[in-house]
């Protein structure tokens, strides 16, 4: 064995040791990789530096800005919000559709980003259903894990193997050529999860401590009782108002009716607008009104300037908290705005907000609080736009905010893009599967329009990305080459070789499979796939066989870390909301990873021959 290598396997070890230990973080571990590569003699510096202009990396962050994208324009949300929908209380229904929802979604974002915002949905569904919210987080994390199966840009070993192959001069995987994998080992773990349901804890949701709870703002309609003061109203063709100024109109003053928000049907879809002084009312406006205790002046109101009344869709506009929101305000001792009424204190015109309730005492005012002079510690509920209400709440000193609702954590910033967002998705799909362009370039067009139709923005997409993934992997690529210009990957193959002497294709796969996996136990599965996609390609030519099954196989071995709660991001993310021990992980975990691999050694050669 040569010196190069003596020393590439010696560095190889630090970094699992340290990887394992968790100490320092991973990123600092393969920063270290980088610059300690080089002295090893195997690597010069320019070659252990390669890694930041792999195009897979860039893909990969690329990916991240989409999958922030479409968590902004609130496609998750929406389709957790269809599932509690059609669910209902029956948890056998909830596990599957949970399942295959977030097997599905994951497929084209970040597996440990659909955990995240599937976190609070399944909180909430386990306390609206009453169902043990510790039966529910393992097939969550389960199915996460499992939708890097589903397709090319599903998770990053995915591209990891997918760019040793074409390095290799073997043609790469397509988008979906995953796919055929990845179904049947969700329908396996779905089956299995309601199986074994039963020996996962009975953990309640309101076991759950939370970090900071909130109130619902439905809970503040009842306390202020705004029931039945809501009014959706259209401004119609012929109406005196097109084309005049809000300020020009005085509702506030000469009405006493609050104007909430305006919904203006735009090119993108319906848009909700936050009124102000200078806002010009369009013909098709939809006004939602806030009226204390005038109704009968609200008829005339709507027959002098041709308004018609609409149905409501939800109880005081609950079914708007995405685009207008509520804040409890405090009156202080030193504020300017004590002795002055609603009306005078103006916070329309300097906050952007509408006082639409008001308690003393404890208790809400049973009169109209338009002409009430303010006091010390009187409480305000305001409504107005999630972005005004976050400015007052961080910089008020007329008004302090004391209370913000529950939605305010569920806030999506731009929840009129979905179809924008479900457009740029569907084309940068066909883009990847036709090959028009490389993936690299699809998913850069993608990430463009998604700027350009408001989806996300430049500091947005600059958080999204996800640098500590993009530096490890960038640290461990240079193993990969270390390993193959001193001899390692030879080294490897041939030990597995030996080990398994004259078998058959299958059980050579079956062997880089649980390799694989053993593997992921100690190093993220990005670092695993780095590390084992060489190894996999080197047995596969030692066998004179096609590269491509060995390739899938490492793919979806490192997909498989389901047997302890650090082998993935997603298992540490669900095991405090679950109440999960380490041996949950490994009594629920280590069959489903048997189970897959069993699959994968069955199938892979079936689609992917020798």
């Amino acid at each position: 064995m040569n010196p190069d290598l003596l020393a590439t396997l010696a560095l190889l070890g630090v970094a699992v040791v340290l990887f394992a230990l968790n100490r320092p973080r991973s990123d600092a571990v393969a920063l270290l990789m980088v610059a300690a590569l080089p002295l090893s003699g195997a690597l010069e510096i320019a070659d252990a530096l390669a890694g930041f202009s792999d195009p897979n990396v860039v893909l990969i962050a690329l990916l991240f800005v989409i999958g922030e994208a479409l968590v902004r324009a609130g496609i998750a949300q929406r389709i957790g919000d269809w599932l509690v929908r059609r669910a209902g209380a029956s948890e056998t229904r909830l596990i599957v559709l949970l399942m295959a929802i977030v097997a599905t979604v994951g497929s084209v974002m970040s597996s440990t980003g659909v955990v995240a915002i599937f976190i609070p949905i399944v909180l909430r569904i386990a306390r609206r259903t009453g169902l043990a919210s510790g039966r529910l987080f393992m097939p969550l994390c389960v199915a996460a894990l499992i939708s890097g199966m589903m397709t090319l840009v599903g998770t990053a070993p995915n591209l990891v193997v997918h760019g040793e192959l074409t390095r290799h001069g073997e043609p790469g995987f397509g988008f979906f050529t995953f796919t055929p994998f990845g179904v049947p080992v969700l329908a396996l773990a779905i089956g299995y999860m309601l199986l074994v349901r039963r020996w996962l804890p009975r953990t309640s949701a309101d076991a759950v401590p939370s970090a900071a709870p909130r109130p619902r703002i439905a809970s503040w309609i009842a306390a202020y009782g705004l029931a039945g003061r809501e009014y959706r109203l259209r401004v119609a063709a012929n109406s005196p108002l097109v084309g005049r100024t809000l300020q020009a109109l005085g509702l506030r003053a000469s009405e006493g009716i609050s104007l909430l928000a305006i919904e203006r049907n735009e090119r993108f879809g319906r848009r909700v607008l936050a009124p102000s002084a200078n806002s010009r009312l369009q013909a098709g406006d939809v006004l939602f009104l806030d009226a204390f205790d005038n109704r009968q002046d609200l008829e005339a109101l709507m027959q002098r300037y041709a308004l018609e009344r609409l149905p409501m869709r939800d109880s005081y506009f609950s079914d708007l908290t995405q685009d207008i929101g509520m804040v409890e305000l405090v009156v202080p001792a030193h504020s300017p705005l004590v002795g002055k009424s609603v009306v005078q204190a103006r916070l329309r015109s300097t906050h952007d907000l509408a006082v639409i309730g008001l308690k003393r005492r404890g208790a809400p005012l049973a009169t109209s609080i338009v002409d009430t002079p303010l006091r010390i510690g009187d409480t305000l509920l305001a409504v107005g736009p999630w972005r005004a209400i976050r400015k007052l709440a961080t910089a008020g000193t007329e008004l302090l905010a004391m209370n913000l609702p529950a939605e305010f954590d569920e806030l999506v910033p731009a929840a009129s893009r979905a179809p924008a967002a479900l457009a740029v998705l569907a084309l940068m799909i066909v883009l990847m599967v036709t090959g028009v362009v490389p993936n690299v370039q699809a998913a850069l067009i993608a990430c463009l329009l998604m700027g350009l139709f408001g989806c996300i923005d430049m500091n947005a997409a600059y958080r999204a990305i996800h640098w500590q993934t993009l530096v490890l992997i960038v640290g461990m690529l240079p193993f990969s080459l270390a390993l193959q210009r001193t001899g390692g990957i030879d080294l490897a193959a041939s030990t597995l070789l030996v080990a398994i002497g004259d078998s058959h294709p299958r059980i050579a796969l079956g062997a880089v499979f649980a390799l694989t996996a053993l593997l992921g136990l100690f190093v993220s599965n990005t670092a695993t796939a780095v590390l084992m996609a060489p190894v996999a390609l080197a047995v596969a030519a030692a066998l004179e066989v096609s590269a491509q099954p060995f390739a899938m196989t490492v793919a979806l071995a490192a997909s498989a870390a389901f047997m302890t709660p650090v082998s993935s991001p997603v298992n540490a993310l669900v095991a405090g909301p679950g109440g999960y021990s380490f041996m949950d992980f490994v009594k629920i975990g280590v069959p489903l990873a048997c189970l897959t691999g069993a699959v994968c050694v069955l199938l892979v050669p079936v689609l992917l021959p020798f």
